[in-house]
């Protein structure tokens, strides 16, 4: 008989930058007021590379956290995943200066998937884990959005924030690890997130300067519209998937982009706010780093423990999404994962219930998002 692998989280660590730029210094620098951006955005402050730091460099910080708290060295790995949009150069690929500086001895690649990556990547090692291939694989989530930021466009900038997150991700024959994923993307949103030039398509050129091409652009009423409408979702599907009902989740860690789209999946999940954990305050977006940075927060603050099943799903540029659901550490899944139990009639019946919810939800997103420009507007 064949055993059962399984991709267990054994390790976690986090990197962030020592600067902290406030709403009130970005005030100083742009038409803005921290209750402007505080009411629009749940954000007070985020973290901003100094110059001391590279993606590079952030990856490795977090991921030799990560590697500590798993108990292993960096030759005991047996593949690196970094996902980032924000590499150190267009070439050589930032995961192979990660494991050169690391002092690993294995494959590496970088992963881009926008916001979502960290996502991708879990689900990516994964499968290379289950599958038989790899025993051990670092997955980490990078991002120093702010060198692409315009400092003078205040519906970007005030958004985002430089951070990096780690996950040692193992084989195990202990049920557990990751139960079920999906994953997205709709390429006819591309141009709502994206940065004009500097890509072999529209090479960086005198216009690029003039125009201000290099840095990040975004239809903010697009992007929360596919946000609203994407996180709740996903959730449920990849929470229905694992044989679970959203009653089940000990934890849900939502992309940290804005705390209306967080507060919106809440309310139509019918869940409790404080389920969900919420670290944007203090960090604002940070892209690919933004769900690991938070889970890594949620063990180290005691809101996963052994056990736990945990709900992720992060979405971004592309337009791509991805979910996941997660039991960390040991112990029995719970009998909804059964094929034949009594949580699984209950979550059939609930899951019926939510699709006659979805249905009403999107009938009322244009309410949603005209409340929001309102807002914007003011």
């Amino acid at each position: 008989m064949i055993n059962q692998r399984y991709a267990k989280i054994t390790g976690w660590g986090k990197y962030v930058p020592e600067r902290v730029l406030t709403n009130d210094d970005l005030a100083q620098m742009v038409d803005t007021s921290d209750e402007w951006i505080t009411t629009r955005t749940g954000i007070k402050e985020r973290r901003i590379r100094t110059e001391n730091d590279t993606t590079s460099s952030m990856a490795v910080a977090a991921s030799r956290e990560a590697l500590k708290v798993a108990g292993l060295s960096p030759k005991d790995l047996d593949l690196i995943i970094v996902a980032t949009s924000s590499p150190d150069y267009l070439l050589p690929s930032v995961a192979s200066q990660v494991q050169d500086m690391l002092g690993a001895e294995c494959g590496a690649f970088t992963l881009v998937a926008g916001c979502s990556g960290w996502v991708y990547a879990l689900t990516a090692a994964s499968q290379y884990i289950i599958s038989g291939a790899y025993n051990r694989v670092l997955v980490v989530g990078v991002e120093i959005i702010s060198f692409a930021l315009d400092f003078t466009d205040r519906a970007t900038c005030v958004l985002f924030g430089d951070a990096a997150a780690a996950t040692v991700v193992e084989a195990s024959n202990e049920p557990g690890g990751l139960l079920s994923f999906e994953l997205g993307s709709d390429g006819s949103g591309a141009m709502f997130l994206y940065v004009p030039d500097g890509g072999s398509a529209s090479p960086i050129s005198q216009r690029t300067i003039d125009e201000r091409r290099q840095y990040l652009r975004m239809d903010g009423p697009e992007v929360f519209k596919f946000a609203v409408r994407t996180l709740a979702s996903s959730l449920k599907r990849v929470i229905y998937q694992a044989g679970l009902t959203p009653d089940d989740i000990d934890l849900f860690i939502p992309h940290q982009a804005n705390a209306r789209i967080i507060e919106a999946a809440a309310r139509q999940m019918r869940v409790p706010l404080d389920k969900f954990y919420i670290n944007l305050d203090r960090y604002g977006n940070t892209s690919a780093a933004s769900v690991p940075l938070a889970m890594v927060e949620a063990f180290e603050e005691g809101r996963l423990k052994d056990g736990d099943l945990v709900a992720m799903c992060a979405f971004g540029a592309g337009l791509t999404w991805a979910s996941a659901v997660v039991q960390v550490g040991t112990g029995e899944i719970s009998t909804a994962h059964s094929l034949f139990s009594v949580g699984r009639a209950r979550y059939l019946a609930r899951r019926a219930s939510d699709a006659v919810l979805d249905t009403a939800q999107s009938a009322l997103l244009p309410l949603y998002t005209f409340l929001y420009q309102r807002r914007r507007k003011k």
